[in-house]
């Protein structure tokens, strides 16, 4: 039997080609052993060690061009020498480099050149400040004649599409980095942009490696680290995130090999993190008192003895910052900011270990329901919104992104539009928290997105909070008219102890909260009753019992209120019934995605707006089941709960199918008499 031949591959044969092109256009390339420059070949080492590639993990060629606006792009070309080990593309038509567990697909990597390309440019992505890359791939064959035959891919990898990268075009040789024509490639590379669905699927997509790698991350700290409190894992997260998310050209991101375990005072690795962090508050103009106060509560776990000791020539900080920059760098650094802390705030809340009962209490708010408070409470880019048990800050980020929007779509300025959004982020938002190791996140999560956190203020909104801003404005009343809420339910009154609070501190505007659904039904009878005297209950809202997966099941509602109108007794509220949301949730462990929209979920989320707003009119979806009008009286306070009302009174329909029914009997009963009667009589 003959022996199948073994194809040989013609990789020198390309690489010899393709560089000789290189070559031809006097373009400086290095080979794979060649060094870039020392930022590039490091991140490409780091990677490597990370993500357990074989071999040295090193592109083919690797050029830093640089266009007219001298902005530098590192093109970095992987060479392979079979017919079809171009390119390995998933279902979705996207780069598979990843696994169905999330982990890297090494067998893709390494045969697929555009696969290892990208994979590269991903190294850069996470370790380097370049935020966009050129990766390329080149294969090839030979053909019956010993022509070389090859084919070419070049797709562009960058903050802008996730890392995932792009095709760029469709190219037969190298000519369009030559000189003259990397202009003209730049300028179309720029064009190139995601469509809002595509960039869903990939947030999807990265939403899920970041569950991966933040249980991962908190793992490998639990298990492997000592002597770290549930506080210091928290804090070290945070102030490792601070140090190394930079500030272009005015702070360099803080380095793994910038801390040298020393134990010379001033210089220990605690101090080195610390110093870049304070660089970092000041060049964002944190106000002053909350620079200190942030200092002091992170200074309290990076100046440890014990987090400081060298062992084997490393401290335990340096070992846990490296952890984290490892793990989650590429998250914040291709500006994942709201998917990204939301996970992170969630994941590192479960780090806290709140005891059961506690557990219940503390429980974040997801981002789409988040944003459905905002919306029901009409936050546009001129609300002053606020949040007085604002927790990791969840519901005020939803605030802020709404904000920043409507600012998008409404100013037409770009001088007016800068301004207006300073302003929404320094003056428009104010959050309250009481718990300091939940203020820490909340603040890191507001800088994260760009900071809204100068008035998140570390202080019990029921005692301590007189209404005034906490920074800059501090004699000033902050002017709030939208609030938004998920208060600890073992609050008084379950919790509506908060928004009586907050609503005698309004005059006008609007308030959504969502809270255990026994508020409504007496628990929290009298805070009702005074909160109706100054303001009207527009709708009450019955969610779905699962909202909040893997905490206690909780009836929830949300409560709608317009602020600064006493509730007239003849006040029509819109009761809906909202336990069908078009989500399915499940709790499982291994779940790779624990939301799914198995029923027009988007559609009812927008349907419940327009319903709470408009009225009957907008019903659509929802049936007139799930959506009625009633008073309620507002010397009760127990009556706000959805409790469909069965009509008994008959229509004129009821009346004919009576009568006819009546009358159907009759005549079978006629006939029945006839049929009995005996024949001849």
């Amino acid at each position: 039997m003959a022996k199948k031949k073994t194809v040989q591959s013609i990789e020198p044969n390309i690489a010899d080609l393709a560089n000789g092109w290189l070559k031809s256009y006097k373009l400086d390339y290095k080979l794979e052993q060649e060094s870039l420059n020392t930022e590039i070949d490091k991140a490409l080492n780091d990677y490597h060690s990370k993500n357990g590639g074989i071999g040295g993990n090193r592109p083919d060629a690797k050029l830093l061009l640089q266009d007219k606006n001298l902005n530098f792009f590192p093109i970095l070309i992987e060479y392979k020498g079979y017919k079809d080990k171009l390119i390995k593309l998933d279902v979705n038509g996207q780069i598979e480099n990843k696994n169905t567990k999330n982990e890297p697909h090494l067998t893709n990597i390494n045969s697929y050149a555009v696969n290892g390309a990208v994979h590269y440019a991903n190294a850069l992505l996470h370790y380097t400040s370049y935020t966009d890359i050129i990766a390329i791939g080149m294969t090839g064959y030979k053909d019956e004649s010993d022509n070389i035959k090859y084919s070419i891919g070049v797709y562009y990898v960058s903050k802008s599409n996730l890392g995932a990268g792009q095709k760029v075009s469709e190219y037969s040789d190298f000519s369009f980095l030559s000189p003259e024509s990397f202009d003209e490639f730049v300028a179309k590379v720029k064009t190139l942009h995601l469509s809002q669905e595509e960039l869903d699927k990939l947030k999807e997509q990265k939403e899920k490696e970041i569950d991966k790698s933040l249980k991962d991350l908190n793992n490998d700290i639990y298990q492997n680290e000592k002597g770290l409190g549930e506080n210091d894992r928290v804090y070290l997260v945070a102030a490792s995130i601070m140090a190394t998310i930079g500030i272009p050209g005015k702070v360099a991101p803080l380095e793994k090999e910038d801390l040298k375990s020393s134990i010379e005072e001033g210089n220990t690795d605690g101090e080195i993190v610390l110093r870049k962090i304070k660089a970092f508050l000041k060049e964002k103009k944190i106000p002053q008192d909350k620079q200190d106060i942030i200092i002091r509560t992170l200074s309290n776990t990076l100046l440890t003895d014990n987090i400081n000791k060298v062992e084997d020539g490393e401290t335990q900080l340096k070992r846990v910052f490296t952890k984290i920059v490892d793990d989650l760098g590429i998250y914040y650094k291709i500006g994942l900011s709201t998917d990204f802390t939301g996970k992170l705030f969630n994941e590192m809340y479960s780090w806290l270990g709140f005891t059961q009962d506690k557990l219940n209490d503390v429980v974040l708010t997801p981002s789409y329901i988040a944003t459905l408070l905002v919306q029901l409470a009409r936050v546009n880019k001129d609300s002053y919104v606020w949040d007085f048990a604002t927790g990791s800050a969840g519901l005020l980020v939803s605030a802020m992104n709404e904000m920043l929007n409507d600012a998008k779509d409404t100013i037409t300025s770009p001088e007016e539009l800068v301004q207006k959004e300073i302003k929404i982020k320094a003056e428009q938002l104010l959050g309250l928290e009481v718990l300091s190791n939940v203020y820490m996140l909340a603040v890191l999560n507001m800088i994260m997105m760009g900071d809204g956190s100068s008035n998140i203020l570390n202080k019990d909104s029921l005692k301590d909070f007189d209404g005034k801003y906490g920074f800059g404005k501090t004699d000033e009343i902050f002017p709030a008219d939208a609030f938004i809420l998920n208060p600890p339910y073992s609050a008084s009154g379950n919790g509506m102890v908060f928004v009586q609070k907050a609503l005698q501190m309004m005059n006008k505007g609007y308030a959504a909260i969502i809270i255990q659904n026994s508020a409504g039904s007496g628990k929290a009878k009298d805070y009702n009753i005074n909160i109706l005297k100054q303001n009207t209950l527009i709708a009450s809202i019955k969610m779905p019992i699962d909202i909040f997966v893997g905490k206690a099941s909780v009836q929830t509602n949300i409560y709608v209120f317009k602020v600064g109108e006493k509730h007239h007794k003849d006040e029509m509220v819109k009761f809906i019934d909202f336990s069908n949301d078009g989500y399915s949730r499940s709790n499982r462990k291994k779940a790779s995605s624990n939301l799914k929209d198995t029923d027009r979920a988007k559609e009812r989320y927008q349907e419940l707006v327009n319903l709470v707003r408009f009225g009957k009119s907008k019903l659509n979806i929802f049936s007139e089941k799930e959506y009625y009008e009633a008073t309620i009286n507002p010397h009760d306070g127990a009556d706000w709960n959805y409790n469909p009302i069965i009509n008994t009174k008959p229509t004129l329909d009821d009346f004919k199918k009576t009568v006819s029914d009546y009358l159907a009997w009759e005549v079978s009963q006629l006939l029945k008499i006839q049929g009995e009667k005996p024949a001849g009589k």
